[in-house]
């Protein structure tokens, strides 16, 4: 298997790819447009094929041509919301590349139709656990689903379980449920209302909705 990291050091967004070198066949999740001539080069280099482009959200009324420019990739986009060119999934379902699979999990909150996708042990989670660290978005867009995403669908997952972030102020990717249920600032011992307050009182304006593009690097694992 072949598993890199994409992170843009001043946004603080993540992106992954994920591939089954033996069939040849990869997956990208969460890719932003301006990192397609990386990402063609790294699918290039390895003779890969892409097979799914997947969104754990998506802010495309705020990047109106981010869609158009990912489908170039010449692969199905799959999100959580419906939209023209997008391939809407839901609870539950498979998607397959090489022999390999990956499970579509629902859980919305940071955007209403948010998912989160899990293969073997990690779960590539999006924006589920950055609450205010969205460089698009200053506070979850469903704070009330958002608590159930969290405490319901995963922190009830295993506790070893690899958690994989879509934006991280402190370029920090990778966590376990244990450690996140135990220390997370929003979540850890914290009641469904003190949450919900707390969200409340978080800004109303992201700091920059533009993202330029910067430097970026990459891990392998």
């Amino acid at each position: 298997m072949l598993f890199r990291i994409l992170h843009d050091e001043r946004s603080g967004e993540l992106s992954y790819v994920l591939a089954d070198n033996d069939a040849r066949e990869a997956v990208v999740l969460d890719p932003r447009s301006r990192d397609l001539p990386v990402l063609q080069a790294l699918l290039g280099e390895r003779d890969l094929r892409l097979r799914w482009v997947l969104r754990t959200h998506q802010h495309d009324q705020l990047l109106p041509q981010e869609l158009d420019r990912l489908r170039s990739l010449g692969a199905p986009v799959v999100q959580g919301e419906a939209s023209e060119g997008a391939r809407a999934v839901s609870d539950g379902e498979w998607l397959p590349f090489g022999h390999e699979f990956l499970r579509v999990l629902s859980t919305p909150g940071h955007t209403a139709g948010c998912l989160s996708f899990a293969w073997r042990d990690r779960v590539f989670c999006g924006g589920l656990l950055a609450v205010d660290a969205c460089p698009h978005q200053p506070h979850p867009a469903d704070p009330a689903a958002l608590w159930d995403s969290i405490t319901q669908r995963i922190f009830t997952l295993p506790d070893e379980t690899l958690l994989f972030a879509g934006h991280e102020q402190r370029a920090r990717a990778v966590s376990t449920v244990l450690e996140q249920r135990r220390w997370h600032p929003f979540f850890a011992r914290q009641t469904r209302d003190a949450f919900l307050a707390r969200v409340a009182a978080l800004p109303t304006h992201a700091a920059g909705a533009a993202t330029p593009a910067s430097g970026r690097n990459t891990q392998s694992a």
